[in-house]
């Protein structure tokens, strides 16, 4: 029970006043990892990963737990002891990943948001210094330039919109990853940045790309492929495509607050020189030729940058500052078998998010339940895919004040 224990020791923490941190944040499509060439590939993620050393680092195309575990270690671990990795959910297809400086951000949680092909995760992060909530959608539309492939992606995009829309203005939120969008003008690009009367539910591209992308004009945003022959199964064809992109809410946008600094986006590696050919062809004027080579050998995307500053006022997260009348009840039933209800009362609107962790503190489920309304609420927990135990579900209630937890015993009974 020592590291159930400790886990909500850390609900207690409070933090000293700080002006500003400014924050590095990276989105990388690592190619089918682990696969069988992991062991090979990790010796260049380290290269691009000790010259960048980025805050926050979110991933996609991750097949496996086995290869979250293995590239924080593998990789991570060995630029600084501080990175940490956040829960991982395995959905159809590959998966995605949130990785994060552990003296900068405490991890939330990790909600799939089901498509066709494969879940877009929604990932919810906090900085330590201002208590700022991050929300991150880390997405890998579907692949492809048919017009069937163009309208899969639109009707992918609506997921994000259909949460993105019902949020209150003012939210910091990101959606990044590889979009697989070819142009300005096709309709999962157009739905993203739509503006909804009465919602802040839009998202901002901070590069402006008009008509078609695979264009020389643009070699300087392009992203796929560092490569232009076939090794370890990746796409080839040089660099022509602006897939990976970091695009970000209205409030994100405006100042204070988290704040975008203007001009920081780029495609990490690409010079512009290297248009439809390999990123390591000498000579690389971006990064050199040690990094060049790492970024061709390692993926079949490179990855893209960003810089972002939170200069919000400090608040606390302990709970004696928030409001006392959050409450939780007892779930019902309660010994249960598969599904039971656990109820609450919120004192005002906010975010809730769930979390049943086993007797150990593993986390064996994480829900975000939304921006939720004042008053009571309920969701129905489902455990049949859990076997007979005790479980303890955490519930967080997440305002502008900060966060307030509460925790109740669930014994599942099959």
């Amino acid at each position: 029970m020592k590291k159930f224990q400790v886990l909500f020791l850390l609900l207690t923490l409070s933090f000293s006043p700080a002006a500003q941190d400014t924050i590095l944040f990276m989105t990388y499509n690592i190619l089918n990892y682990p696969g069988t060439t992991s062991a090979a590939r990790n010796n260049h993620f380290k290269v691009t990963m000790n010259a960048v050393r980025p805050d926050v680092l979110v991933i996609q195309e991750v097949t496996s737990q086995i290869g979250i575990d293995g590239f924080l270690v593998n990789v991570l671990k060995t630029v600084s002891p501080n990175y940490n990795k956040g829960a991982w959910l395995d959905g159809p297809d590959t998966d995605n990943g949130i990785f994060f400086d552990s003296t900068k951000f405490d991890f939330l949680s990790n909600t799939r948001v089901p498509t066709e092909l494969r879940d877009i995760n929604l990932f919810q992060i906090r900085h330590r210094i201002t208590g700022d909530t991050l929300f991150i959608f880390s997405v890998h539309l579907k692949a492809s330039n048919t017009s069937a492939d163009q309208a899969q992606r639109g009707r992918e995009v609506d997921a994000i919109r259909n949460i993105t829309n019902t949020w209150p203005a003012g939210r910091n939120f990101i959606v990044c990853g590889d979009f697989n969008i070819y142009g300005s003008t096709e309709v999962a690009y157009q739905k993203l940045r739509a503006v909804t009367a009465g919602t802040e539910g839009h998202l901002i591209d901070p590069i402006v790309m008009t008509g078609t992308w695979n264009q020389s004009q643009y070699a300087i945003h392009h992203t796929q492929s560092p490569r232009t022959r076939s090794f370890e199964g990746g796409t080839t064809g040089g660099m022509d495509d602006r897939f990976d992109m970091i695009l970000f809410s209205q409030a994100i946008s405006d100042t204070g607050g988290v704040e975008y600094i203007r001009n920081t986006t780029v495609a990490y590696g690409n010079d512009g020189q290297h248009y439809n050919d390999s990123i390591n062809r000498p000579s690389n004027t971006a990064v050199g030729q040690t990094i060049a080579n790492a970024l061709h050998y390692a993926s079949d995307h490179i990855p893209v940058l960003a810089k972002f500053v939170f200069k919000q006022a400090p608040v606390s997260v302990r709970e004696s500052g928030l409001p006392s009348d959050f409450r939780v009840e007892n779930a019902y039933p309660n010994p249960f078998n598969p599904v039971t209800t656990i109820s609450w009362t919120l004192p005002q609107d906010g975010d809730v998010n769930l979390f049943v962790y086993n007797a150990l503190g593993q986390v064996m489920s994480s829900e975000y339940l939304g921006f939720t309304p004042s008053g009571r609420g309920s969701y129905l927990f489902d455990a049949s895919g859990l076997s007979s135990g005790v479980y303890f579900a955490r519930l967080d209630f997440i305002t502008e004040d900060g966060v307030s937890s509460r925790i109740i015993k669930l014994n599942l009974l099959k």
